[in-house]
């Protein structure tokens, strides 16, 4: 065999495992892949039961439990969308600026923790949730050229530290707190 038909055979490979590749993870053999960063009931395909008054004005107490509805002020051990506002109304508390977009696969794993552990989130921290897809001018003021980025601040805005998010969990990202 020459080296043009050793190529051509090589490139014939790559293309079939690729395409293999392809096939099998649009099948039940690749769900494990595509499901990575799902929380479980989306892997499953399981479906929430409808809200009841019931359930709603539940969900509406646990919101009150974290935030103050008169000018929507954060407290402390609290996970919240983002607001210049809520930063500057924090205090003394620490302040996480969680730097997210929904299609990001590190992102997806540490909300849901974060999420299913809120009365974890230790008193006197803050995680308020960046869209990082909107947030331009906040990505550039402190340098996030990464959607898994977390940005520790102050209640003026000043940056005390900045990590990317390898472990996503909210007991290590509590652990990088300065």
């Amino acid at each position: 065999m020459d080296m043009k038909q050793i190529i051509i055979i090589s490139a014939a490979v790559v293309i079939l495992g690729a395409g293999w590749f392809v096939i099998s993870g649009s099948k039940s053999g690749g769900t494990a892949m595509m499901n990575a960063g799902l929380a479980p009931a989306e892997q499953t395909g399981e479906t929430m039961a409808p809200k009841t008054e019931d359930t709603m004005a539940k969900d509406e107490a646990a919101t009150d439990a974290t935030t103050e509805k008169a000018g929507g002020m954060m407290k402390a051990g609290s996970y919240e969308p983002y607001s210049a506002e809520k930063v500057a109304a924090a205090g003394d508390s620490k302040v996480l600026l969680f730097f997210h977009a929904d299609w990001c696969p590190l992102c997806r794993p540490l909300d849901a923790d974060i999420t299913a552990n809120l009365s974890k989130i230790p008193s006197g921290i803050a995680i308020l949730k960046v869209n990082y897809d909107t947030e331009t001018a906040l990505k550039q003021k402190y340098g996030v050229t990464y959607q898994h980025t977390i940005v520790e601040v102050n209640s003026s805005g000043t940056m005390i530290k900045k990590w990317t998010v390898i472990n996503p969990t909210l007991a290590a990202t509590i652990a990088e707190i300065q």
